[in-house]
């Protein structure tokens, strides 16, 4: 039997108000800038382990401005250690267009934040949401356990398009901020309690080990790159004990994603 819903925003309330991560530093903030940062920073990558990089990232690259005017280089090295490097290029190239575009503010609506690079659906909703309380509907990896615990509790491969009109139906409109964080606590608390209720959604994937992965390769090759003005193709396969015909093929992946660039005899980050 499904919970009701008057029951369910109660027991997320209560939680939230037990057992909430109050103190995390992004909810202490209505900066959009800073609210962006740690949502980039939060997508497939544990509270844990961004804590320390949101706080050195902000306290070398303070503002959009910042970020905007900084060499492409000095962000992934300060990014070095959160992975998916992808989502530091798209911050620094949507920090570009808020300069650019917007003269420095972040656009507040949604339309407009979805056009800045690097920005998908949940994050230009999340950003709404957090930085100006907007009573978006959205969903997440917790918020989505979250759902299909309470209100398909035996059901299979559900899909989003289900849980959408029951986020809708629950939202507090009058605080969806808090209301939000509090649902993201609650599906925190229910993965260490019974599981990943996500694994039953339509849209769960495994994801692939890191190790002997090519992720782990692009990674090699984009860190030893980071760490030279210039080097040889030859001698980046050299220091990761890689062939180098491996390692050619990820430098063309990484010259077409817009992280390097190169010449005859060297690559650099572009």
């Amino acid at each position: 039997m499904r919970i009701s819903v008057p029951e369910f925003k109660k027991a997320i309330w209560s939680h939230y108000r037990k057992n909430g991560r109050h103190s995390l530093p992004w909810r202490q903030t209505r900066d959009p800038y800073r609210i962006l940062v740690s949502e980039v920073m939060l997508q497939q990558t544990q509270v844990d382990r961004v804590l320390p990089k949101y706080q050195s990232f902000l306290k070398k690259f303070p503002s959009f401005k910042a970020l905007a005017s900084a060499s492409l280089q000095s962000v992934l090295v300060e990014w070095k250690g959160l992975g998916y490097n992808r989502r530091a290029l798209g911050l620094k190239r949507a920090a570009e267009a808020v300069m650019k575009e917007h003269n420095g503010k972040v656009p507040r609506d949604y339309t407009s934040l979805l056009k800045l690079p690097g920005i998908g659906p949940y994050t230009a909703h999340a950003v709404r949401a957090f930085a100006w309380n907007e009573p978006d509907t959205f969903i997440e990896t917790n918020i989505r356990g979250v759902y299909i615990h309470h209100f398909f509790p035996k059901a299979k491969k559900v899909d989003d398009t289900k849980l959408l009109p029951f986020i809708e139906k629950t939202l507090d409109t009058k605080n969806p901020r808090e209301w939000y964080y509090a649902l993201m606590d609650y599906g925190t608390y229910l993965k260490k309690t019974i599981g990943n209720a996500s694994r039953k959604s339509a849209s769960y994937s495994k994801q692939s080990k890191f190790k002997g992965s090519h992720r782990e390769l692009r990674a090699l090759v984009l860190h030893m790159i980071t760490q030279k003005k210039k080097i040889s193709v030859k001698n980046i396969a050299t220091a990761i004990h890689r062939k180098e015909t491996d390692v050619v093929s990820v430098v063309a992946e990484l010259k077409k994603d817009g992280f390097v660039k190169q010449n005859k005899s060297s690559v650099h980050i572009a």
